[in-house]
C-alpha cells in the first residue's frame, strides 16, 4: 500500500515542502485539499473567459493559483501560471485552451485527494 508522501510526490508535489507549510500533519492537509473542490474560482474563471472579462478571469485565477502554490499542487500551480501572466498583461492568448487544462489539473488534484482519502 502506497503512503501520503509516496502518493502526493507521484502527482508531482514536493512533500517536505508543502508538509512544512502545514506542520507535518497530513490530515489538516488534506482538509485543506478537499476545500479546494468546493471553491468556486474555477467555474467563474471559466465564465469569465467565456464572457471576455478577463479582469474576472486574472482575479479568480491568482486567487486558484495562491491556493494552488499553498497546497503544493504544482501541476495544477504551473497550468494557473500558464493563463495568469497573459491575463495579468493583457496579452493574447488561447484562453480557452488554457483554462482546459488547467480543468484538467483540478481532475488530477481531484484524484490526488481521492487517493490520499482512501489513506484515512
Amino acid at each position: 500500500m502506497q503512503k501520503f508522501k509516496e502518493i502526493f510526490e507521484a502527482y508531482g508535489g514536493d512533500y517536505q515542502e508543502t508538509m512544512g507549510r502545514f506542520l507535518g500533519n497530513e490530515k489538516m492537509y488534506l482538509k485543506f485539499l478537499k476545500m479546494l473542490f468546493a471553491d468556486e474560482n474555477l467555474a467563474k474563471m471559466g465564465e469569465a473567459i467565456e464572457s471576455g472579462d478577463m479582469t474576472k478571469a486574472f482575479e479568480a485565477g491568482h486567487t486558484i493559483k495562491g491556493v494552488s502554490g499553498n497546497l503544493g499542487l504544482k501541476p495544477l500551480y504551473d497550468a494557473v501560471c500558464d493563463i495568469v501572466e497573459p491575463l495579468r498583461n493583457k496579452q493574447e492568448a488561447d484562453y480557452a485552451g488554457l483554462y482546459q487544462k488547467i480543468r484538467e489539473e483540478y481532475r488530477r488534484a481531484a484524484d490526488l485527494r481521492d487517493a490520499l482519502t482512501e489513506l484515512s
